[in-house]
């Protein structure tokens, strides 16, 4: 009743591909006397027309607004963690020397 049933997998579930068939190629060497022709030029392809990008100057002060935003915005988080890490730092080291206290006067007081 407690034992986990293991379900059969008779077949796969998943995409199953069929192996890939590979034939041999036969490689034929010419022997000749003429010198080879010139490898034929090949005109470099023509790059696509795309539409460029126009920046306006209104853009390029939205584009300035919002990485100065964004650069105010993760300095001042970082600020604060490096604020909330010396609090607590500074309240440790206290309860440090309020603890060290207690302990060497109360030695003091036998």
């Amino acid at each position: 009743m407690f034992r986990p049933k293991i379900p059969t997998m008779p077949q796969p579930t998943g995409l199953v591909t069929p192996p890939a068939v590979v034939e041999p190629t036969a490689v034929i060497q010419q022997h000749t006397t003429q010198t080879p022709a010139p490898a034929p030029v090949v005109a470099p392809a023509p790059v696509p027309a795309r539409p460029t990008v126009q920046l306006t100057p209104g853009a390029v002060i939205a584009l300035v607004g919002s990485g100065t935003a964004v650069v105010l915005v993760v300095g001042a988080v970082l600020v604060s963690m490096l604020l909330a890490v010396a609090i607590t730092a500074a309240s440790v080291a206290v309860c440090a020397l309020v603890v060290r206290s207690l302990l060497a006067s109360e030695g003091k007081r036998r």
